[in-house]
């Protein structure tokens, strides 16, 4: 009996055609689910049969006989694989989340034996022992320094029955991570609240629109519901005036993965860490962060906690000290109550409202979605000299998915960018950019295909959708790393935009939010969504004095969850047998405000549990941000925020040299020094916490 989840027509399978469509993009309204595993099939045994030629080649290795062999084989699989991920992570259905399961599957199966081919590494590793003998180009030299690492840190060096092993664990690991993931989904595709007209006291006009379309994604017509995802939740703890509400909300979100149903996650995270440490230790390091953590620019996990501490402090007493003016304003407004985590928003905002006189929903009718793209758009044309066009012939995964071409300066095709901005119950809760298609040039100049996807509370009734500052940031952030993959310029795909290490990926997308908040930027963008009245200048710079209000708070959440990370891949797997005490002792250890939860529990921790990319590396985030706050200081020395040479500069040294170089010597190559680490603390307002303690 034949599978209907597969076609296996090659003549009219999509994904195994050439794609005719402008920019050769991918043509979604062709493709079905059942498309996919026949697909993947045919990549499978395509990249195995050049990987085969590659290794038993008679002739001697050499750079083009197998590293760029290497980087030319797969080109099948990589596009099958572009197209079907970004349609499990942003629109997809039961079909396709049954096929994840299966293909995370046969994906860890094809590349065990690839990356542990003792042939294949026997050749690369010839060549890299040679390497310096090779006449080779500063690009090639750190494409085949890579290239040995990844295979070395993958086990290909092992003996066959540690490599057996290897690939039982790489197999199991995938398939714990596959299902992480789809639990998470279930539980917030699973609960919805439904605002009655008594539930709305507080709330404002933007966020009831929003709510409603949210009740009309799901069938829901003609009413109101507040989701799991994170723009809907955090907008609605800080404005509901209904204390019962936001403790029935907070409780939901922050118990994700840990409902002891159907989509618990409790049992996954024992087994990922049983087998990361084991991994870890077959390939002769004490610990999975050891290991993680050698291929970074931290290089230890010392390294790491050194940061963190060094943040720790400060935020916390920053936090603590707005935890008492907190509690303080509840007794002086006659309530009889502690202050508790589903209230620390609500007061929070309050207070800043005390202080600065601002409060996010004075400034967000000026933050219309358009706006805010345009806005990112402009500071990309004033630094880089690129433009956008929109494109409405490109085919695309949802109706709300827009596209723009990006040309240079020339006039001459650079890529295609792609939005997908608005919340939906079939896209995972979250924001991150990803590519359909990598800038590279090693068989001419191919243009990259760049994703950004994003999960904004859309509008209701026509109305356009208004960002809070914390999601216009957002935008700009995912921004940065779609920058950083359209403005790649390297030969090699292996080298390109994003392909850097994992606490350097944050540093253009952290460094672009800088821009975002400038009075320059915002006087121009930020304009009133219904009478197009620019942004007075008296909310601007209440906004801006505003800009470092509840960061003890904003410190705390992402830190202790650094933390979190860091412990659970340093301590022996066996001491997190229960991950809720393990929660629990890690955080009366360092101290953590009962009224503050982490920013992401553990089994809602997608970073580090739906694969390893952020595993042992959730810290990435602020080792970025230590350059990210000192690179842009480049810009304010200089005295003219989109000044030309430092924007070259950072063009060729950061966001066009992908991985090609090495990442401390890019960056002082932009900055012409390392980083100045008391930067971070200054831009979060912390550094008189830190002289303090």
């Amino acid at each position: 009996m034949s599978d209907p989840r597969q076609t296996t027509d090659s003549e009219t399978n999509p994904l195994l055609k050439a794609w005719v469509t402008p920019f050769a993009t991918p043509p979604f309204d062709e493709i079905k689910p059942e498309h996919f595993l026949p697909a993947f099939e045919q990549a499978f045994a395509d990249h195995s049969a050049e990987i085969a030629a590659i290794t038993n080649d008679p002739a001697a290795p050499d750079f083009a006989n197998t590293i760029t062999a290497l980087e030319r084989s797969g080109k099948l699989l990589s596009k099958v694989a572009a197209v079907f991920y970004d349609l499990v992570s942003a629109h997809s259905n039961p079909a396709i989340l049954e096929i994840d399961k299966d293909v995370s599957l046969r994906m860890a199966r094809h590349w065990n034996p690839i990356m542990m081919n003792a042939v294949l590494f026997g050749r690369i590793a010839q060549l890299h022992e040679n390497r310096t003998d090779l006449g080779l180009s500063p690009e090639q030299l750190r494409l085949l320094e890579r290239t040995y690492t990844r295979f070395h840190r993958a086990g290909a060096g092992l003996s066959e029955d540690a490599k057996a092993r290897m690939a039982e664990i790489n197999e199991r690991l995938a398939q714990l991570g596959t299902g992480f993931s789809h639990h998470l989904l279930g539980d917030e595709q699973d609960w919805v609240m439904e605002l009655g007209e008594a539930d709305r006291q507080g709330l404002p006009e933007s966020f009831v629109a929003a709510a409603k379309a949210a009740a009309e994604e799901r069938g829901m017509d003609g009413k109101a519901i507040v989701t799991l995802s994170r723009s809907s939740v955090e907008q609605f703890l800080k404005s509901s005036a209904r204390r019962d509400l936001r403790e029935k909300v907070y409780k939901a979100f922050i118990a994700r993965g840990d409902n002891g149903n159907a989509n618990d996650n409790n049992e996954t995270i024992v087994e990922i860490l049983k087998l990361r440490e084991e991994s870890a230790n077959l390939l002769g390091y004490p610990t999975y962060a050891a290991y993680r953590l050698e291929d970074s620019m931290a290089k230890t996990p010392d390294a790491v906690r050194g940061l963190l501490e060094r943040v720790w402090k400060p935020a916390r007493a920053r936090a603590l000290a707005d935890r008492d003016e907190m509690q303080a304003l509840i007794t002086a407004e006659g309530g009889n109550f502690k202050l508790s985590p589903w209230d620390w928003r609500f007061y929070a905002e309050k207070l800043r409202l005390q202080r600065a006189n601002f409060d996010d929903s004075a400034i967000k009718p000026y933050l219309a979605l358009d706006n805010m793209i345009a806005a990112a758009f402009d500071c990309a044309t004033r630094l880089f000299g690129v433009t956008f066009e929109e494109r409405k012939d490109v085919p695309v995964w949802h109706p709300d998915v827009r596209v723009w071409e990006m040309k240079d300066r020339d006039g001459k095709h650079k890529a295609l960018f792609y939005g997908d901005y608005f919340a939906r119950p079939s896209k995972r809760s979250g924001a991150w950019m990803t590519s359909l298609r990598d800038q590279q040039k090693l068989d001419g100049d191919v243009a990259p295909l760049v994703l950004n996807i994003c999960n904004f509370a859309k509008g209701a009734d026509g109305e356009p959708s208004l960002l809070s500052p914390d999601d216009a940031r957002t935008l700009f952030h995912e921004f940065g790393h779609g920058l950083h993959g359209m403005l790649s310029n390297v030969t090699y795909p292996s080298l390109s935009g994003t392909s850097v290490f994992t606490d350097f990926v944050e540093l253009p997308s952290q460094l672009y939010e800088h821009w975002q908040e400038r009075p320059e930027v915002l006087q121009k963008f930020a304009r009133h969504y219904r009478t197009g009245e620019p942004l007075p200048d008296d909310l601007l710079q209440r906004f801006l004095a505003a800009r470092k209000f509840n960061q003890g708070f904003a410190t705390v959440e992402f830190v202790s969850s650094a933390l979190i990370d860091l412990e659970f891949h340093t301590q022996p797997a066996a001491a997190a047998q229960d991950v809720r005490a393990f929660e629990r002792r890690e955080l009366e250890k360092i101290g953590m405000p009962e009224e503050i939860a982490l920013r992401h529990r553990p089994t809602q921790f997608g970073h580090i549990f739906t694969g390893d990319h952020y595993a042992a590396g959730y810290y990435s985030y602020m080792w970025s941000e230590v350059m990210d706050a000192d690179a842009f200081g480049a810009f304010e020395e200089a005295g003219d925020i989109f000044d030309p040479a430092v924007a070259k500069r950072l063009h060729d040294d950061i966001y066009a040299s992908g991985g090609s170089l090495d990442p401390e010597a890019a960056y002082e190559a932009f900055r012409g020094r390392p980083p100045e680490p008391d930067a971070l603390l200054r831009r979060r307002g912390l550094l008189d916490n830190a002289k303090a303690a």
